[in-house]
């Protein structure tokens, strides 16, 4: 694929945090990823297990488990035929479209007080302050306590684990720290109540505060009803009316009940966002406006019976369960490791198709069974027709994966993820399923997102390459770049490790050491402790993302021009005809 020439970005993912609720504690799996993803391409993310790679994906089509979140971040995705949206004029909406411009023009005049109502909210905030602990302190002793709590769990885990006949000794010591840990908690929870009930004795006798504070917010607030109280220009009302539009066309799609809900929080939304001052021309501002409560449609026409506008599709803000039906199998779908568990075993073959053929698509039993049919035949199931009805456990591993595959592409997506589909399968079927990914990618023109352990398959399959570690991209480039000009450590690492590369009678080369732990705050490379190359600035400040070339970018401190020159490992030096031997590319 040549990327010297600007490419269609289908997928632009900026700034992304995603973070899991684990026993009591915070574990962030993603740590600010920034990565487009270009239509037709085959792009690979590779690095050690527990580095993010499945986490990072899942977020494409909410697959996150119900203990992860996303906190920051964007998800752009860009499909105009499912972006494209129309709302029929209908008494309902009209209603709406009246109601929203009314509300509109009557938030609109708290716009000339935003300065004055954040200098108010400030100071309440301040005088909140006082009665209470401070958000540092909080923080901290919220963070003690959550500490805690996760040892407690871990001892208790550990005892129920151990043999009451042989280990009552050891169980009575964990049974006696486990008390000592309650009762820790306890004094750390007490502790916290009694120093805000002291805050607040000393707030209360502190009069001259108290009448200082009420001063200045009557005040403020004498100059707020001054300033709020004008009528709005005519380019604010003109403004409004296309809001008005835009809030229809965001919420038209709903059922009459789901539609006032989000109506309401609409309002409420861009009435803060009005009393603050927010700037609701700029498009990125106005879509985080939307953000917490659907997905803005941007007005482009109307018609008298119609409104038109565009979706800006940010997956990262899904609020509404069912809008992930729409995208998740028909526009991003996913191949998993193992067939066995993607498949029900007690639900025939061909019905597994089907199933999701008229979900998806509208058409009869008959024409789905003939798609289902056309797609065994065209992954490679010989007798398709009386394989049809056949069961799961009837197929071999490569068969059954060949029906995933199959399953994934019935609705013709724009994206398939391949979560390392072939490391259940033998190395003869990993190869056939390889190819056949590659051979229907020519004809169904999606784009493949692979996640792999397995450097060989990267150097078949990928256009580019991702490189992560510990929930970063910490390298990416052409799979040229990766394999014959890497730049990150831990990608010399990688390519290090290949068993292809090992010499006769020499030690197969290990990377040392563990990934750090995502409970923790990582400070500076999160590499670093593992790095041969390591210097002090590795272990004080995250590097930022260099760029190599046009298509090369690694996050090093060794690109820095005032790094010390560094020649990567002897063993990968001059690669490329070992790998074109081993990997028989």
């Amino acid at each position: 694929m040549d990327y010297t020439k600007d490419q269609n970005t289908i997928l632009s993912v900026k700034d992304l945090v995603v973070k899991f609720r684990v026993r009591g504690r915070i574990l962030t799996a993603i740590r600010g990823i920034d990565l487009d993803i270009y239509q037709d391409e085959c792009i690979a993310i590779v690095g050690e297990s527990g580095s993010g790679k499945s986490v990072f994906t899942k977020t494409f089509a909410g697959m996150l488990d119900t203990n992860g979140f996303i906190e920051q971040g964007d998800i752009i995705f860009d499909d105009p035929s499912l972006a494209d949206t129309d709302v029929a004029l209908t008494p309902a909406i009209r209603r709406i479209l009246v109601k929203t411009e009314e509300k509109l023009n009557e938030y609109a005049k708290l716009e000339k007080g935003s300065e004055i109502f954040l200098l108010m909210e400030d100071l309440k905030r301040k005088e909140a302050e006082r009665f209470s602990l401070s958000p540092e302190e909080e923080q901290a002793l919220e963070d003690e306590l959550r500490e805690l709590v996760f040892q407690r769990t871990e001892l208790f885990n550990l005892k129920q684990t151990l043999d009451t006949g042989k280990e009552k000794l050891k169980i009575k010591e964990t049974a006696r720290r486990i008390d000592e840990l309650d009762a820790q908690i306890k004094q750390k929870q007490a502790g916290k109540q009694a120093r805000i009930q002291s805050r607040k004795a000393q707030a209360k006798a502190d009069t001259a505060a108290s009448k200082d504070y009420e001063d200045k917010l009557a005040a403020l607030k004498a100059r707020y009803e001054e300033s709020v109280n004008h009528d709005i220009s005519p380019e604010t009302q003109a403004r409004n009316k296309v809001l008005a539009k835009e809030v229809a066309l965001s919420i038209g799609r709903y059922t009459p009940v789901k539609r006032a809900k989000a109506h309401r929080r609409l309002l409420q939304e861009l009435k803060k966002a009005m009393q603050r001052g927010v700037d609701l021309t700029d498009e990125a501002t106005l879509n985080s406006v939307f953000d917490p409560v659907t997905f803005r449609v941007k007005f482009l026409s109307e018609s008298p019976q119609r409104l038109h506008g565009t979706c800006i599709l940010n997956l990262a803000k899904v609020q509404d369960p069912s809008d992930w039906t729409k995208i998740r199998g028909t526009r991003i779908a996913t191949v998993f490791q193992d067939p066995m568990t993607s498949l029900n075993p007690i639900i025939t073959i061909g019905k597994q198709i089907t199933s999701v053929i008229l979900k998806h698509q509208q058409c009869s039993e008959l024409e789905a069974r003939k798609r289902a049919l056309e797609l065994m035949i065209k992954v490679g199931i010989p007798n398709a027709e009386k394989r049809f009805d056949d069961y799961p456990f009837q197929y071999s591993g490569g068969m059954r994966q060949r029906i995933v595959i199959a399953i994934a592409l019935s609705c013709q997506p724009k994206i398939l993820i391949c979560d390392e589909p072939t490391t259940a399968l033998d190395v003869t079927i990993q190869a056939q399923i390889l190819k056949l990914l590659k051979d229907l990618q020519k004809e169904f023109n999606y784009t493949i997102v692979f996640i792999t352990h397995d450097l060989g398959v990267v150097a078949n399959m990928a256009d580019r390459v991702a490189v992560m570690y510990a929930g970063q991209i910490i390298e990416v480039g052409t799979v040229e770049e990766i394999f014959y000009d890497p730049r990150h450590p831990y990608t010399w690492a990688l390519l290090s490790s290949l068993p292809q590369l090992a010499q006769k009678n020499t030690e197969l080369y290990s990377i040392t050491g563990t990934p750090p732990s995502l409970y923790n705050k990582i400070t500076g490379d999160p590499f670093a402790p593992r790095n041969p190359y390591c210097m002090t600035i590795d272990t004080l400040k995250e590097p930022p993302m260099f760029q190599v070339s046009p298509t090369h970018f690694a996050k090093t401190w060794l690109e820095d021009p005032r790094a010390p020159k560094v020649k990567k490992p002897e063993i990968i030096e001059n690669i490329h005809e070992k790998l074109i031997e081993a990997f028989n590319i």
